[in-house]
Order: C-alpha cells, then sequence, then structure tokens
C-alpha cells in the first residue's frame, strides 16, 4: 500500500537536514573582523611585534655586553610590556582575540639572537632593532594618520612617539658602536 504523503515527510525531512549548518565552528568576533578590517590587522600585527621586543629586550638585558644596548633591552621589556598591556586593553573592549605568540620571522629572529654572546649580539641585536623600529614607525604613523577604528588609531597615535624615540635611541647606539 502506497502512503500518499510519506513523499512529502521524505522532502520536508531532507530539506531539514540540507538546511541544518554544517560548517566550520564560527570563529569569535575578534578574529572574524580581523578578516575584515586593516585597523584589526594592525592590531593582530602590533600584538606580535610587541611580543618580539620583550622577548628579544630580555635577551638584551642578559646577554649584552655594551651597558647601552643592555639599558635598551631593559627599556624594550618595560615600554613594549606596558604597550603590550594597553594593546590587550582595546582589544579586549572590541572582542578581538589578539596573537599570543609571536610569527615565524620573529622567531626566527629571537632565535638567532640566543645563539649569539658578546660584541656578536651587541651587533646583532642592534641591527634587528634599528630595522624592526624603522617599520614599526611606518606601521604606527600608518594607523594613526588613516586608521578608521578610532580605539586602535588612538592606540597607535599614543604609541608612536614611544617608538619614534626607541628608534633615534637605537640609531644612536648603532652610530656609537660604529654602524
Amino acid at each position: 500500500m502506497k502512503i500518499p504523503w510519506a513523499g512529502a515527510i521524505v522532502a520536508i525531512f531532507s530539506f531539514a537536514v540540507m538546511a541544518q549548518d554544517t560548517s566550520t565552528p564560527k570563529i569569535d568576533q575578534g578574529s572574524n573582523k580581523m578578516m575584515r578590517s586593516p585597523d584589526t590587522a594592525f592590531a593582530m600585527k602590533a600584538a606580535q611585534g610587541g611580543m618580539a621586543e620583550v622577548e628579544a629586550g630580555k635577551l638584551a638585558a642578559e646577554q649584552a655586553s655594551s651597558p647601552d644596548v643592555k639599558a635598551f633591552g631593559q627599556q624594550m621589556v618595560d615600554d613594549h610590556g606596558k604597550a603590550n598591556e594597553q594593546l590587550k586593553s582595546v582589544a579586549e573592549k572590541q572582542n578581538l582575540t589578539l596573537p599570543t605568540s609571536m610569527n615565524a620571522k620573529q622567531q626566527a629572529m629571537y632565535d638567532m639572537l640566543k645563539t649569539k654572546t658578546g660584541a656578536d649580539f651587541d651587533k646583532a641585536y642592534v641591527t634587528a632593532m634599528v630595522k624592526d623600529h624603522t617599520e614599526d614607525v611606518k606601521e604606527f604613523k600608518k594607523e594613526a594618520d588613516k586608521g578608521k577604528d578610532e580605539q586602535i588609531k588612538g592606540f597607535a597615535s599614543e604609541t608612536l612617539p614611544i617608538i619614534q624615540g626607541h628608534l633615534e635611541k637605537i640609531k644612536a647606539i648603532h652610530s656609537k658602536m660604529g654602524g
């Protein structure tokens, strides 16, 4: 015996199964926002860069032979540690999840620095910091000038003069070392 409404039930059931969301789990708003916004991409990059500055600074404070390089390393730990906390606060307000580790390039630089000692360490660290802070100044200036997200733009604007000061200081150390 054929049941006329059985086909309709099968069709409705099939439609319900197809309509179920079988996609991957939803990513948090911060990650979703990051994929759409240059401001949050900047925040992600700044978070990683800040971590790299702190970790390399710790190495410099311990391993450098030059008192200037040791002092600069400690300043990186202090200043970038503070900036990292400020950025975390901004991110939390916006439901952004910041990275918790350095990127591969930063990790490679850190690993290279760990193998150096004395004057070799000083030279490698100072060279890396001149390059890094030159790039940072450009990125922070761009965000401070053209950012759309007021909180992230504000963070960049507040932090830019500090990073510019770091760049001037590390260039002076570089020159003093004969670079």
